[in-house]
């Protein structure tokens, strides 16, 4: 995919080098990146949420609390590769449980 940046990025007595249009393209797919891993998240604790006790199982809920613990272990890096290094904010923003933000960073066997 070709993209030329705007216009408000150019910088007087700097050309449009391949390194700058480069910059551009990989901000371009960090920002994408944080985007996919912040719909992944969405997803995995939209399924915790939907998890009922009368008819779910709680090795099911310990699964969901996996997957989710480890979709935001993956946007708090993302965040991190972008600059971003305080996640208390998204925190909010998705109202992450602590039950989740607890097995953050986890290994599991």
């Amino acid at each position: 995919m070709s993209v030329r940046p705007p216009q408000s990025f150019h910088q007087p007595g700097f050309a449009n080098t391949g390194f700058n249009l480069l910059e551009y393209e990989l901000m371009s797919e960090r920002a994408a990146a944080l985007g996919r891993q912040g719909l992944k998240v969405e997803e995995a604790l939209g399924a915790l949420n939907a998890w009922n006790p009368e008819r779910d199982s709680e090795v099911l809920r310990e699964r969901l609390r996996d997957e989710a613990a480890d979709a935001v272990w993956g946007l708090f890096i993302q965040r991190e590769i972008c600059g971003l290094r305080n996640n208390r904010d998204i925190i909010k923003r998705y109202a992450i449980p602590s039950e989740v933000l607890a097995r953050v960073g986890a290994v599991r066997k």
